[in-house]
């Protein structure tokens, strides 16, 4: 019906526009002005062969691509509750911006969450609430072998890349930083101008090394040493993973490898830029421990650390291993879960792999105390973080400072559009179009990020205090509270098992036993103590690398292992 409406409006627009031709008569002519480009429209969509819905219903079908268009707007505009959007509901957007603003961010009549659900987590409160302290707390980080500590904010800007972000948009977010005092970090694409307005800085490394590697690709001593003294940076930072995409690298297309782009990272211009899955420098937990090591050295003595969105428990034992085995550490770890974001990942990535950014902060906390390395290593905690109740809550479960992206973004001025990925961020805050990235006002901005930072920490501290509790080391697992069911709440001190000092060195639980015992110093890769035979019958008797074991290895071809395991 609808292709025979469109031919015959492809009529009515012919014979329109001849006598319009003929006749010079306004209504003809106004016919065809309306009537030939949908004449045209349709046309076009009965021969196309791209959309199958526009062969069959012609011009209408344009009306889905539209809606369809406008459904994200919609959603987040007209449809979802202020509590139940993602990433982020409406009240944490409003409080973000109205914080950023220096306006009260306050509510009345009560919350319109559902406390009575499972999940619902609070705050203990203390019938005995104490003032405020003075100043805000700050975490200071370096261990036995650093010689030139840092004392960290409670709340910082998480790592972000020159690339990722517009020009503008780091500058008003390093100006904020150095007005607050507190550190912004530099994500992986290198160490810029953009990053250096006055802030003090921690510059993340990644597995492309960009800003200091060499032509080929690998890590250039000689240029991390030059660049690492400059004052403003306090710290560096080995990325290992992060939450929105673990376990890969990335490419930046040639095409957005500008002259500028590839200044700073050290590649060449117009050519694909590519980030490995994996870093070259090191490829075993001892490796990363010496890399660490060196690169504290390299430095003058700067806290080292590195990040990484845990996946297996295992990893992080191996990693605890290896400090032990090597007598050295990192001066901190962060932690990024796998809720967190900015950069743009497959659905796959940022839905199915990694763990949550409580479970991970737990793993490593764990860890470290098990093996009684706890207090020579700060733990930060990266993922969501926005609001007061998610700092202290992140300290509870182990960390002891916080870095936030997506919220320092919004202080910028981010809607959650969610087109970080297409060039097309219609606030200039993530993208390199400079027509779009000029509408972003650094001066104003920046004071919305102070603003932000500044209001965040003080909710944090006056719900401490409201908790009793004046030094975060007062905080306890039995100050959060979860609700399992409609009948049963919990801490999570009941909840969780926390290990006790050096426990994993002295007599692992239970729980814990196997995979202590898997983890290796020597691999990331988990040992199997069991024999396994590939399927023509040949013996294994290791799926991986361990010392003294010979391992079979197909390189062309998978091979099918007994007993469910798959390798290469």
């Amino acid at each position: 019906m609808v292709r025979f409406v469109a031919v015959a409006v492809l009529v009515v627009a012919a014979v329109a526009a001849v006598i319009a031709a003929v006749e010079w008569s306004w209504a003809w002519i106004v016919a065809a002005v309306i009537l030939v480009p949908v004449a045209v429209v349709a046309v076009y969509d009965i021969t196309q062969r791209r959309h199958s819905i526009l062969r069959n219903y012609p011009v209408l079908g344009h009306m889905r691509f539209l809606l369809e268009a406008l459904r994200p707007e919609m959603q987040q505009y007209f449809v979802e509750r202020n509590f139940d959007g993602r990433p982020y509901d409406r009240d944490t957007r409003s409080l973000i911006y109205e914080r950023a603003k220096g306006t009260a961010a306050e509510l009345a009549f009560g919350t319109e969450r559902d406390i009575d659900r499972p999940g619902y987590e609070y705050l203990v409160h203390s019938t005995a609430p104490i003032e405020n302290p003075p100043e805000p707390f700050r975490i200071r980080i370096g261990g036995p072998d650093c010689t030139r500590p840092y004392d960290m904010a409670l709340l910082n800007v998480s790592s972000m890349s020159f690339g990722a972000l517009s020009a503008n948009a780091l500058r008003a977010l390093n100006k904020g930083a150095m007005k607050g005092g507190f550190v912004h970090e530099t994500g992986e694409g290198g160490l810029t101008p953009f990053h250096l307005q006055g802030a003090d800085v921690v510059w993340e490394i990644g597995s492309g090394y960009f800003g200091t590697r060499t032509a080929d690709g690998h890590f250039d001593p000689d240029t991390f040493a030059e660049k690492a003294a400059d004052e403003r940076v306090k710290a560096i930072n080995i990325k290992l993973s992060q939450g929105a995409k673990p376990g890969i690298g990335g490419v930046l297309p040639a095409a957005k490898v500008t002259a500028q782009i590839a200044r700073y990272r050290g590649v060449p211009q117009g050519q694909k830029c590519v980030s490995p899955a994996a870093h070259s420098a090191f490829s075993t937990p001892r490796e990363l421990i010496r890399f660490v090591a060196r690169l504290r050295e390299l430095s003058g003595g700067k806290p080292v650390g590195f990040k990484l969105c845990v996946g297996s428990r295992i990893d992080v034992l191996a990693m605890c291993k290896a400090m032990l085995a090597e007598g050295a550490t990192p001066d901190f770890i962060v932690v990024d879960g796998a809720e967190g974001g900015t950069a743009a990942a497959p659905l796959e990535y940022e839905d199915h792999v990694g763990l949550p950014l409580t479970d991970g902060l737990m793993t490593v906390h764990n860890a470290l105390v098990g093996v009684g390395l706890r207090d020579r290593i700060r733990i930060g905690a990266s993922g969501k973080v926005a609001s007061g109740n998610d700092i202290v809550k992140r300290l509870i479960q182990g960390a002891d400072y916080t870095n936030a992206a997506r919220a320092m973004m919004m202080a910028v001025g981010c809607i959650q559009s969610q087109r970080c990925h297409t060039n097309h961020c219609p606030v200039g805050v993530a993208t390199q179009d400079p027509r779009r990235a000029r509408a972003l006002d650094i001066a104003d901005k920046s004071e919305r990020v102070f603003n932000y930072q500044k209001a965040t920490v003080a909710q944090a501290m006056r719900i401490m205090a409201s908790m009793g509790v004046d030094d975060p080391a007062q905080l306890s697992p039995h100050m959060l509270r979860k609700r399992l069911s409609a009948t049963d709440q919990r801490s999570y001190a009941e909840i969780f098992e926390w290990l006790d000092e050096g426990v994993l060195l002295a007599d692992p639980p239970a729980s814990w036993r196997a995979d202590w015992e898997r983890a290796d110093a020597e691999s990331f890769r988990p040992y199997v103590g069991s024999p396994m035979w590939t399927t023509t019958g040949e013996k294994i008797d290791q799926y991986d690398e361990a010392p003294g074991i010979r391992v079979k290895r197909h390189t062309d071809r998978y091979v099918s292992i007994r007993g469910g395991r798959r390798g290469t």
